[in-house]
């Protein structure tokens, strides 16, 4: 049985952060679906078209890693690609907080997909998507948080 995990966010824009996740969860699973969520009360600087863009250039050699927009409950999306796991990445014990709510609810309505946690490497902990897009927003250089592909 081929082992397909999800890995769900907005990835607005996709961080060092976030690739370390991914590259490090590659050993673990077979498949992995990076699924950006699209959230109509939320407003992302990038468009999904942009951020698969990005993402598709940054593991355009991996064959294990797709990416895909998708909306609704995170467990309906895990069932319709055949995912038995979500991936979450871990900063600080807040993040942890936060995600475990969120995974004990996923577990409650699919006790069948498991939530795995991954903490991120320490030289990318204080990187968010929502720091990086303040230094955007403020014409401040974000390279040093962002992918090589990432040219904004």
């Amino acid at each position: 049985m081929e082992r397909i995990c999800l890995f769900p966010g907005t990835f607005d824009p996709i961080t060092n952060g976030h690739v370390d996740v991914i590259q490090r969860a590659l050993a673990l699973f077979d498949k992995l679906i990076i699924g950006i969520g699209i959230n109509s009360t939320k407003q992302p600087m990038f468009s999904v078209e942009q951020r698969v863009a990005w993402i598709d250039a940054i593991f355009a050699n991996e064959p294990k890693i797709s990416v895909v927009g998708y909306s609704g409950l995170t467990v309906d999306y895990c069932r319709q690609i055949g995912a038995k796991s979500i991936l979450r990445g871990i900063r600080y014990i807040s993040d942890f907080e936060y995600e475990k709510a969120i995974a004990d609810m996923n577990r409650m309505l699919a006790p069948d997909i498991e939530t795995i946690f991954l903490t991120c490497s320490p030289l990318y902990s204080t990187i968010s998507s929502t720091l990086v897009r303040d230094v955007i927003r403020n014409g401040g250089d974000a390279s040093l948080f962002l992918p090589e592909q990432i040219k904004l």
